[in-house]
């Protein structure tokens, strides 16, 4: 037979790849965005269109979905805060359980928290926002939304605290043009001005945008603040390249009050009252924390194939701080039936037990590259995404202070603040009136990896290790000495050496953090999950330089839960359960006024719900019950078993909200809540505290596709309660207030 031959046809040449082909994101940042929708009560969070557990959180670093984590991570939505009548962090913060605004050393003008009992740290972007000392306050100027890490994050971060990380997620550039203005106008002269623009650049493959806020108010209590900030950001899609480079520029201007209002042992001393108007001071009328913030920022996502990813993050951050706010406490007594501060008075400049005025100056620099590349692969038929990396950090402070004494009060009663400006004030450097001027540097090289391991579709498991490498040095350039007529030596390392001007001192410290966990998906929408992760934190900070030479803080911690969801992301609950052990803390020891290293440890069970009820009614809640103990104070063993400050045992959020029409007009809602705290401690003594309290919150607002309008009252019942305990008072929280935003966007 004759052959038979069959010509195949020809193959065509494969297109030419002309923009990045990506597999699922390995580390995805923020996503692009045209700028803040309309407030509603879930969001897209990180992972644009996604919700629930699907959401996949910046901070995890691999890509993965809220859902495969075997840890307890939260998103909260920029819309949600937004809803609420949220302007800043302190009013974001409330969406997670858990979290409570305070701590140790906290004084009204910085953001500080402690997530299940133990101090948090701040990001922005992933990049560390400095130490919980002498920080900053976070607006929302260009926030697309907060991810929240509880627990131990140092084997991804590296120098972290033990209770968790909150990381400021921003908006990107997008190609799509858009703009928006919105305004907000409240109680107490408060006024939050935010505008944006975002669109395509001249180029291709460019695109821009660009957050300005302009924040004012004068404050109950008269604690005036001040926010001027701007945020332009730039990004270039090119040869499977996303590169972006940011500016963040802030003037961020608080009036400190440390003292907030007066108390003794919490509401009474033998039956007689401390009853004071809420509008009481106690604290010098000029005190200032006003900084000046700049961040520059420039990371590249570069993908090389389907199996690998690599990311380049640099950051540069220079700070200035003028700090001039109250300490010491001075002395209440009973005398005749009333209450009285320093009834003795303050015989000299120098002496002790008087009230204080701190006038300090910091100069900060912070430096960080991060090199990460990002694997994808599998061994056999378990699937892999490694995440590797390499840190350098290099951070110093300039630190200059001083103290002065200031007069008592005579009646804690009626308060009548003696001074009036810092003339006549002598502020010295000694053992009695701290102070010091000091160079604090320190270079931190990490390298890391972290296996986020899919075993089957059921069955994960994530694995981090991070090995560090910590070089700290403390130059001290003024002689303290014990005062103005002993000039002995009046400042010393812990270990009881002198410090003197010129000699250096350093610190070398190689910690190993680690963490295991893993999930299993039982049933669809129920997986249970457990891990256990190390931490180490530097203790580094500009509150205590001496201390940044010493050795650092340690975290363990324990933990398992259950994520549950429905199938369409309508309800998702995630209780957990939780023991956390603290060793090395820094800590200011209000009674005694020292500093101490001691130990803590927090033990509970904290929950957070989201729940679609109808597609109009939607509910929002959390909730934390937890057991926070000292277990170790070297400079007063009788306050082991005590609380730390600031932890409460209990705190419970609500918030819900419903959309409705009135005659056929669609976008009408409404929406309310509540936020209780039980009583909080404030010394480690646990001899003064604020009592619990119950705050009550109410919105109503119209929708459209183009602009939104909305009504609202915080405190509806005009309770006094306190947002954070200090060694002398607590920090007063605002009466019943009103607010009104509208805002137009395109």
């Amino acid at each position: 037979m004759p052959e038979i031959v069959v010509a195949a046809p020809k193959l065509k040449p494969k297109p030419k790849r002309t923009a990045p082909r990506r597999a699922t994101p390995a580390a995805p940042a923020n996503v692009a965005s045209t700028g803040p929708a309309p407030a509603a009560a879930t969001g897209t969070g990180t992972s644009g269109t996604q919700t629930g557990l699907q959401q996949v959180p910046g901070l995890a670093k691999t890509g993965t979905p809220l859902g495969d984590l075997p840890q307890s991570v939260v998103v909260v939505p920029r819309s949600q805060i937004v809803e609420q009548g949220g302007t800043s962090l302190n009013d974001a913060v409330k969406d997670v359980s858990g979290i409570n605004i305070g701590g140790s050393s906290s004084y009204g003008f910085f953001d500080r928290y402690t997530i299940r009992g133990m101090d948090a740290r701040i990001y922005s972007d992933g990049i560390p926002d400095g130490d919980q000392f002498n920080g900053f306050p976070h607006s929302l100027n260009g926030v697309q939304s907060l991810e929240v890490l509880k627990g131990p994050g140092s084997s991804l971060f590296g120098s972290t605290t033990p209770g968790g990380s909150i990381n400021v997620v921003h908006y990107l550039p997008s190609p799509i043009p858009g703009y928006g203005i919105s305004e907000q106008l409240g109680s107490f002269g408060a006024t939050t001005t935010s505008l944006y623009a975002t669109g395509p650049g001249t180029l291709p493959g460019w695109a821009y945008r660009i957050d300005g806020l302009v924040q004012h108010a004068d404050g109950f209590r008269d604690l005036k603040s001040a926010d001027y900030e701007i945020r332009p950001v730039l990004s270039w899609n090119h040869d499977n390249h996303v590169t972006t480079f940011a500016l963040d520029l802030r003037h961020i201007e608080r009036t400190p009050d440390s003292y907030g209002i007066l108390y003794f042992n919490g509401r009474s001393n033998a039956g007689i009252p401390l009853a004071v108007p809420d509008t009481a001071k106690y604290s010098t009328p000029f005190d200032e924390g006003n900084q000046n913030f700049a961040r520059a920022t420039a990371t590249d996502s570069w993908w090389v194939a389907d199996y690998l990813t690599v990311n380049n993050r640099l950051s540069l951050t220079h700070r200035d701080v003028d700090i001039l706010r109250n300490s010491g406490g001075g002395t209440i007594t009973l005398v005749g039936g009333l209450f009285e501060e320093g009834s003795a008075g303050c015989p000299s400049p120098t002496a002790s037990g008087c009230r204080q005025l701190r006038e300090q100056t910091d100069h900060d620099n912070d430096f960080i590259y991060q090199f990460e590349p990002v694997w994808k692969f599998h061994t056999g038929p378990v699937g892999h995404t490694l995440l590797t990396g390499a840190q350098v950090e290099w951070e110093s402070i300039d630190d200059n202070r001083a103290t002065a004494n200031l007069p008592n009060i005579t009646n804690i009663y009626a308060p009548v603040v003696p001074e009036t400006s810092t003339a006549g004030l002598d502020f010295m450097r000694t053992a009695a009136l701290p102070g010091m001027i000091d160079d604090l540097s320190a270079l931190y090289l990490s390298t890391y990896a972290t296996d986020q391991i899919d075993v089957t579709d059921q069955w994960k498991v994530r694995l981090g290790i991070r090995r560090e490498h910590w070089y700290e040095q403390l130059t001290p350039l003024a002689y303290v000495a014990q005062s103005a007529t002993n000039p002995a030596p009046g400042r010393f390392e812990q270990n009881g050496t002198p410090l003197e001007p010129g000699v250096v001192d350093t610190e070398t410290d190689t910690p190993t953090s680690w963490s295991v966990g893993t999930l299993y998906k039982i049933f669809p929408g129920v997986a249970p999950f457990a891990g256990i992760s190390k931490s180490y934190l530097t203790n580094f900070n500009s509150e205590t330089t001496q201390n940044g030479v010493f050795a650092p803080e340690s975290g363990l911690e324990y933990e398992a839960g259950i994520k549950f969801s429905t199938p369409d992301g309508r309800l998702v609950f995630t209780p957990a359960v939780f023991a956390i052990y603290r060793t090395n803390v820094f800590t200011e020891n209000t009674t005694t006024d020292t500093i101490s290293f001691n130990a803590q440890n927090s033990r509970g069970i904290d929950a957070d719900l989201q729940f679609a009820i109808t597609p109009q009614w939607k509910l929002l809640a959390n909730a934390i019950a937890q057991n926070a103990v000292l277990t170790a104070v070297p400079g007063t063993p009788s306050q082991v078993g005590n609380w730390p400050v600031g932890v409460p045992r209990y705190i419970f959020n609500l918030w819900t909200s419903y959309d409705f029409a009135i005659n056929g007009v669609h976008g009408f809602r409404v929406g309310g809540g509540l936020s209780y705290n039980s009583l909080t401690y404030a010394n480690s003594g646990n001899t003064s505290w604020v009592p619990p309290s119950t705050v009550m919150d109410a919105m109503f607002g119209y929708y459209q596709p183009r602009w939104d309008a909305q009504i609202g009252i915080k405190n509806i019942g005009n309770v006094t309660y306190y947002t954070f305990a200090e060694s002398a008072g607590g920090f007063v929280g605002d009466p019943r207030t009103y607010y009104v935003k509208a805002a137009w966007h395109y």
